[in-house]
């Protein structure tokens, strides 16, 4: 069976790669079993509540829809303006998407995740998330990493023609390499951004275009609750968030690496084909559900 399998997917591999002009492919990073399986099962229902921000935990100056999924800032001046989910996680891997425009941004525009504990509303244009000890933020205009109130440089870190880094190394940068980095034309990070959580890690890290630009932050703290967070300065901003799905510590069942892998290997344009491979009925059932 696995030889018929093999020569159904392989031998039509020239129009299974899918194409993509995205200016992240050139800096996308390996991700592990465990997230490539939850990023390619399907996403949790529509109106789950980890997709809500929190009516309480927000800036006055945001105003929330009915389906409490989108915020919008109002046209307030010399202020800085946040709002984080409505639900925390302690544990797992987590993957929640954040739309927001481009156009809506202007400075200080700032995704990431907080403990209870991070302000949400300072007079003047600061960064809130990742402006105090309780937060980590990605400022999305200057692609400057922010906690504790100060800038560890530009992430993604490694970058086409910059200064060379070990593959393995995607911690935040180091002090000796702020200086060369900081030099470099910030990228244009498009209006669908993805938050991935590891709390079990202690790691935070983002995707772009589908691509996986590595650990932004490490050393998270374990089993308290953290929260995606936003922070924006701009009147009009409009921001959306959805959770996508999760996955606990244990590693992928096998079930699951064996539907990653078809489906890797079919490519996006031809997801809807399971139903032709030779494969076991259980197998073709999990494709199906699962997708």
């Amino acid at each position: 069976m696995g030889a018929l399998v093999s020569h159904w997917l392989y031998g039509r591999a020239d129009d299974s790669l899918p194409f993509s002009s995205s200016d992240f492919l050139h800096l996308a990073l390996p991700t592990s079993s465990r997230l490539a399986v939850t990023l390619n099962s399907s996403p949790v229902p529509h109106g789950d509540t980890r997709s809500h921000w929190s009516s309480v935990h927000r800036s006055p100056h945001f105003l929330m829809s009915d389906c409490k999924q989108e915020v919008t800032r109002s046209p307030i001046e010399q202020s800085s303006d946040g709002i984080r989910a409505e639900m925390g996680v302690n544990s797992g891997l987590h993957v929640w998407e954040v739309q927001w425009s481009p156009s809506l941004r202007g400075s200080h525009a700032v995704i990431g995740i907080t403990t209870q504990k991070c302000p949400l509303q300072a007079s003047g244009y600061n960064v809130l998330i990742g402006g105090d000890s309780q937060s980590w933020g990605w400022e999305l205009k200057t692609n400057q990493l922010w906690h504790a109130g100060q800038s560890f440089g530009l992430y993604p870190g490694k970058r086409k023609g910059g200064p060379p880094e070990a593959a393995e190394d995607f911690s935040p940068l180091s002090s000796n390499l702020r200086l060369l980095k900081a030099a470099e034309t910030p990228l244009h990070i498009p209006e669908c951004i993805l938050l991935v959580l590891d709390a079990d890690a202690g790691t935070l890290g983002f995707i772009v275009d589908g691509s996986f630009l590595g650990v932004a932050f490490t050393d998270l703290p374990r089993g308290g609750e953290m929260f995606p967070a936003v922070n924006s300065v701009r009147g009009g901003a409009i921001i959306r968030l959805q959770y996508l799905n999760g996955a606990t510590r244990d590693p992928p069942a096998l079930m699951a690496l064996c539907g990653l892998s078809i489906r890797q290997s079919l490519g996006k344009e031809r997801q809807n084909q399971t139903a032709k491979l030779p494969l076991p009925p259980r197998l073709q059932q999990y494709l199906i559900s699962s997708h």
